[in-house]
C-alpha cells in the first residue's frame, strides 16, 4: 500500500520469569534533531529491540521540543530512531543498566524520500487496489463541520440528493458499511444517520464498485465502506471540534485515544443540535374522460430541529504480539421536533377551496451496537490471518404525529419500529507463495423488524382508530453467506482474484392484524473476476465482473402509508422481489507528470428491477371534511356540497419490473501545478434502457444523465485555504417522470493556527440556494409539477483543536494519487 503513516514501535511486554534484581526500570532520555537546519523532529520514533527475546520490546515517540524519556527494562538493546522521510540511525549492543541519556541525535533527510512526501492533511488522496478505490480524506475545507453525508457528497463517482439518499455513479442502491460491517452508526435510516455523524470522524471511503466474493452481494450500485479515524499512537491523543452555523445549528465532536500496556482505549463522541428549514412546491392537473376536472397547488414549508447524540466507546487488547481482541459499544440517541404546513389550493369548474393542513411529528432514535471482533496472524505475516465478527444491534424509531385540517384536529399517527440484528462473521486468508494467497469465509445476517402502525381518526368529537389501515407487521430476514476466492500476481504485472460467494436469505413477513402471512426462501451464486495489468509505475487497466442483489429494504415492504401529504401517499410492497443484476468495469489508470487521469467503462443487466410508480388511487376519499366537522355543524352541508366528487391522491410505491440495461462512463481529473494549487473533477455519463409493464401499463423509457463535479483549491497569501466546489446534477426521465437538472456551489475558507495544532474554517453549503429538485409526473389521469428542497442554504464556522497528533505524511507523487494493485477483500 501506497499510504504510509507514522510507524511508531509501541509494543510493551514484562519480562516474565527473570530475577526482580533484573526487572528493574531505567530512564532513556536524549533529542532528536533535523542535521541540517537543528529543528527538533516532533514523533520521531525511538524503537528498543532485544536480542535475547529477538523482538521490538517497548518504544517511545518525542515531543515538540524532540525530546524523548523512555522507561524500559534494564538489559541489553539495540536503540532505532526513526523518522519519516529520514534515514534510520541505530545503536547496537546498548547496556541499559542505569539511567541513560543518548544525547542530541542528528537525523539526515533520505533523498530517495524526501521528494515524494507530502501533508495528506492538505488534500484528498486516492489509492488503487484491484477490486476497490480509497479515498483518503484530507482537508476538505466544504464539508468542516459536516456530516457523514456531506463528506461522501465530495467522492467521486459518488452523489447525495437534496433528501439526503445517497448514489453510486447515479445508481441508488448502494451498500454502506462502517469499518467493513453493518453498524448502528447506520442504523434503520441510513440518510438520516449520515446526516448526524460528524465529518471529522472519518478517515477514509472505500469506493468498491467491483466487490470481491468477500463482500455480501448487497448492492447493486456496489459498496461504500467508511472507515472511521482510530490512532494506535503509543499515549493520549486526539481532536475536538466544534462548530456553529445558520441556519441554527451547533455542535461538538471529538475523538481520543489512549494506548498504553497492552491496551488501546479509543472513544468518538459527538453532539449535534440542528434546525434544518425546507420547502416545496406542487401543482397537479386532474382529467375525467379526457378533460380537466380539478387543479391543485400545494405548498409546503419544512421546519425541523433535530438533537443528536453518538458515541463509539472501545476497546483494543493486544493479547499477544499476534493477536488481538476488540470490543465496542455505539449507542446512538436522536429527536425531532418537525412542524409541516400545507397550504392547498383546489380549484374546478364549480369551486374554489384553499385551507392548511398542520402536521406535528415527534420522532424518537435510539441505537446501540455491542461488538467484538478477534484477530489472529500466524508466523509473523500479516497476510496470514484468522478474523473472528460478533455483533448485535437494536434499533427503534418511534414517530408520533398530529394532523390538523383546517386548524381542526383530523388524524393521529403513530408508528413503532423495532429492530434487531445478529452478524457472525469469519475470514481466513492464507498466502500461497510470495505473490498469491487464498481466503474463505461465513457471514450469518439475522434481522428482525417489527413495525406498528396506528391511525386515529377525528370523528364526532374523539380520535377512532382506523382498523382498516392500522396494523402490524413482523418481518424476518435470515441470510446465510459462504464464500473463496484465490488471488495471485504474475511477474508483478498482471494479478487476479477469482471469487464465488453462495448466499441464501430467508425471509417470513407477518401482517398480526391483518393475518397475512408469506415466506421466501431462495439462494443465489455471485460469482466475481477481478483482473489487473500494470503498463508501467503510473499506468494500469483493471477490469471487473460481478453478480449482485438487491433485496428490497424496509422502506419499501412497509404497506402502511406515509402521509405527509395531503394529496400523496407512499406504500411499500412486502411481496416485493430481489432484483439480480450482472456488471461489468473496465478502468484504466495514467499519470501524466502532474495530471492524473481515472476513467472507467461499465455495463449492468438487470432483472425484476425495482421502479417507482405513481397512480391515482380511488381508495382515499375527502373524509377530512367529515373527520374535522361534526354531521351536525350547519358548515358541513356547505363544504360537501362544494365537493361531488372524491378528492383524488395520488398512491407512490414501488413495484418490480422487468429488465434494465445500464451503460456508463466515468472519468475523474486531477492536477496540481504548483503546492498552493489543487484541482480535481469527476464527471459521470449513464444510459439506462428500462423494459417492462405492470397492470397492462407499458413502462418502457430510456433516460440518459450525467453529474459533473469541480473542485478547486488555493492557498491565498497569509495561508489561508480557499476552497470552491461546484456540482450539477443532469436531467433524467422514467416512465412518468421527468427531473430537470441541479445545479450547486459551496464556498470554504480556513486558516490553521498554533503550529498547525489547531484550525479554524467558515463554509457556506449552496452558495447560491439552487440545491432543488424540479420534476414533471405524466400519467393517463393526471400531470404534475414538483419543486423540492430538503435543505436551504446554511452558512457554519468551525473550529478544530488537535493534541498530540502529528500532521500525517506519506509517499505520494505530485498528484496525490498512488496505484496498488494488490488484491483486497
Amino acid at each position: 500500500m501506497n499510504k504510509l503513516f507514522f510507524t511508531i514501535a509501541t509494543v510493551f511486554v514484562s519480562l516474565i520469569g527473570m530475577q526482580a534484581q533484573n526487572n528493574k526500570d531505567v530512564t532513556v532520555t536524549g533529542k532528536i534533531i533535523e542535521k541540517n537546519t537543528n529543528q527538533p523532529l516532533e514523533y520521531a520514533t525511538v524503537a528498543f529491540f532485544s536480542k535475547a527475546e529477538n523482538r521490538i520490546v517497548t518504544g517511545g515517540i518525542t515531543d515538540m521540543d524532540g525530546n524523548f524519556s523512555i522507561p524500559v527494562k534494564s538489559g541489553i538493546y539495540d536503540v532505532s530512531v526513526e523518522f519519516i522521510s529520514f534515514n534510520k540511525k541505530t545503536f547496537e549492543n546498548q547496556d541499559l543498566s542505569k539511567n541513560t541519556n543518548l544525547g542530541t541525535i542528528s537525523l539526515t533527510a533520505s533523498t530517495e524520500a524526501l521528494d515524494e512526501v507530502e501533508i495528506i492533511a492538505e488534500r484528498t488522496t486516492v489509492e488503487v487496489k484491484l477490486d476497490k478505490k480509497i479515498y483518503n480524506v484530507g482537508k476538505d475545507l466544504t464539508v468542516r463541520g459536516g456530516t457523514v453525508s456531506d463528506v461522501l457528497d465530495n467522492v467521486p463517482s459518488v452523489s447525495v440528493d437534496v433528501e439526503g439518499n445517497v448514489a453510486l455513479r447515479g445508481q441508488d442502491n448502494v451498500r454502506i458499511l462502517i469499518n467493513g460491517k453493518p453498524s448502528g452508526l447506520v442504523g434503520l435510516n441510513s440518510t438520516d444517520a449520515l446526516r448526524q455523524l460528524p465529518a471529522e470522524s472519518i478517515e477514509r471511503v472505500e469506493v468498491i464498485t467491483s466487490p470481491s466474493a468477500r463482500y455480501d452481494a448487497e448492492g447493486t450500485a456496489g459498496i461504500l465502506n467508511i472507515i472511521l479515524r482510530r490512532s494506535k499512537l503509543q499515549g493520549l491523543n486526539g481532536a475536538i471540534t466544534t462548530n456553529v452555523g445558520y441556519p441554527k445549528n451547533a455542535g461538538v465532536s471529538g475523538n481520543i485515544n489512549y494506548r498504553t500496556g497492552n491496551f488501546n482505549f479509543f472513544n468518538t463522541t459527538s453532539y449535534n443540535h440542528r434546525e434544518a428549514p425546507g420547502n416545496s412546491f406542487t401543482e397537479t392537473e386532474y382529467f375525467r374522460d379526457g378533460q380537466p376536472s380539478l387543479f391543485q397547488i400545494e405548498d409546503r414549508d419544512f421546519d425541523r430541529e433535530r438533537n443528536s447524540f453518538t458515541t463509539n466507546f472501545g476497546i483494543e487488547w493486544y493479547v499477544t504480539e499476534s493477536a488481538s481482541l476488540t470490543g465496542s459499544v455505539v449507542y446512538r440517541d436522536s429527536n425531532d421536533d418537525d412542524l409541516t404546513t400545507n397550504t392547498i389550493k383546489e380549484i374546478s369548474e364549480t369551486a374554489y377551496d384553499q385551507y392548511t393542513r398542520l402536521e406535528f411529528e415527534e420522532e424518537e432514535d435510539t441505537n446501540i451496537q455491542y461488538a467484538l471482533n478477534f484477530d489472529k496472524q500466524f508466523n509473523d505475516n500479516s497476510q496470514h490471518k484468522l478474523t473472528a465478527d460478533f455483533q448485535y444491534e437494536n434499533s427503534t424509531e418511534n414517530e408520533f404525529a398530529l394532523i390538523k385540517q383546517r386548524n381542526l384536529d383530523s388524524e393521529r399517527v403513530v408508528i413503532l419500529e423495532d429492530q434487531d440484528q445478529i452478524l457472525l462473521q469469519t475470514d481466513y486468508v492464507h498466502p500461497l507463495g510470495e505473490a498469491s494467497q487464498f481466503e474463505l469465509g461465513y457471514r450469518g445476517n439475522f434481522n428482525t423488524m417489527e413495525t406498528d402502525y396506528a391511525l386515529e381518526e377525528y370523528r364526532n368529537g374523539s380520535f377512532e382508530l382506523n382498523t382498516g389501515v392500522s396494523n402490524n407487521l413482523i418481518y424476518k430476514e435470515h441470510i446465510n453467506a459462504v464464500y473463496a476466492q484465490f488471488g495471485s500476481k504474475i511477474k508483478n504485472k498482471f494479478s487476479y482474484l477469482l471469487g464465488l460467494r453462495m448466499e441464501n436469505t430467508r425471509i417470513t413477513i407477518d401482517q398480526e392484524t391483518s393475518g397475512d402471512f408469506g415466506k421466501k426462501n431462495y439462494t443465489g451464486l455471485f460469482p466475481t473476476v477481478n483482473l489487473g495489468y500494470e503498463v508501467s509505475e503510473g499506468q494500469s487497466f483493471t477490469l471487473g465482473y460481478n453478480r449482485r442483489i438487491r433485496r428490497p429494504r424496509s422502506r419499501f415492504i412497509n404497506p402502511f402509508p406515509s402521509r405527509s401529504s395531503a394529496t400523496s401517499v407512499f406504500h411499500g410492497d412486502p411481496d416485493l422481489d430481489p432484483t439480480y443484476s450482472n456488471i461489468f468495469d473496465l478502468g484504466y489508470l495514467n499519470k501524466f507528470g502532474k495530471l492524473t487521469l481515472n476513467t472507467s467503462v461499465y455495463f449492468q443487466h438487470a432483472t425484476d428491477i425495482f421502479n417507482f410508480v405513481s397512480q391515482e388511487t380511488d381508495n382515499y376519499y375527502f373524509e377530512e371534511i367529515n373527520a374535522t366537522v361534526n354531521e351536525n355543524d350547519p358548515n358541513f352541508n356547505n363544504l360537501l356540497s362544494q365537493y361531488p366528487d372524491p378528492i383524488p391522491v395520488v398512491r407512490r410505491g414501488p413495484i418490480n419490473l422487468a429488465s434494465q440495461d445500464r451503460f456508463g462512463l466515468e472519468f475523474t481529473l486531477t492536477y496540481r501545478p504548483t503546492k498552493k494549487w489543487n484541482m480535481n473533477g469527476n464527471f459521470n455519463f449513464f444510459h439506462s434502457k428500462t423494459e417492462g409493464s405492470y397492470n397492462n401499463v407499458i413502462y418502457d423509457n430510456e433516460n440518459l444523465s450525467w453529474f459533473v463535479r469541480l473542485n478547486n483549491k488555493y492557498t491565498l497569501p497569509g495561508n489561508i485555504d480557499w476552497q470552491t466546489r461546484l456540482f450539477y446534477m443532469g436531467p433524467r426521465e422514467d416512465a412518468q417522470n421527468k427531473s430537470k437538472g441541479m445545479f450547486s456551489t459551496s464556498l470554504a475558507f480556513s486558516k490553521d493556527l498554533f503550529s498547525e495544532r489547531a484550525s479554524i474554517a467558515f463554509n457556506v453549503n449552496d452558495l447560491f440556494n439552487t440545491r432543488k429538485r424540479q420534476s414533471d409526473t405524466f400519467t393517463d389521469t393526471f400531470n404534475s409539477y414538483s419543486e423540492f428542497q430538503w435543505r436551504e442554504r446554511s452558512f457554519n464556522l468551525s473550529f478544530t483543536y488537535r493534541f498530540n497528533q502529528q500532521k500525517q505524511r506519506q509517499r505520494r507523487g505530485e498528484n496525490g494519487n498512488g496505484m496498488d494493485m494488490e488484491f483486497e477483500g
